[in-house]
């Protein structure tokens, strides 16, 4: 059963998706290296250090984003991406009905 949404277009939007993931990536690494840094800042109150422990949980929340970009894809039936750039290749043609 053909489906009414076009799987080429989710599919292209989460390699989309995916090209600015791993472009945000080495920044995100290079803030979890800095936060890291901060907590080894002299007499740094427990308090602060706990905050800074957050924000690097945070930051490596990254691979809930990938995860996320897999489930879309795996989200797209089997074969419709294919099926659907067969159909723009050769083209959909109407039957004529007298």
């Amino acid at each position: 059963m053909p489906i009414k949404w076009s799987a080429v277009e989710v599919s292209e939007a989460m390699d989309d998706v995916e090209r600015q993931i791993n472009l945000a990536e080495s920044f995100l690494t290079e803030a979890k290296r800095k936060g890291a840094e901060a907590r080894n800042i002299a007499n740094l109150p427990q308090y602060i250090d706990q905050r800074l422990i957050r924000l690097m949980c945070d930051i490596e929340r990254i691979d809930n984003v990938k995860n996320s970009i897999e489930s879309v894809r795996k989200s797209i039936p089997d074969g419709a991406i294919e099926a659907e750039r067969e159909r723009f290749t050769h083209g959909s043609q109407q039957t004529l009905i007298d």
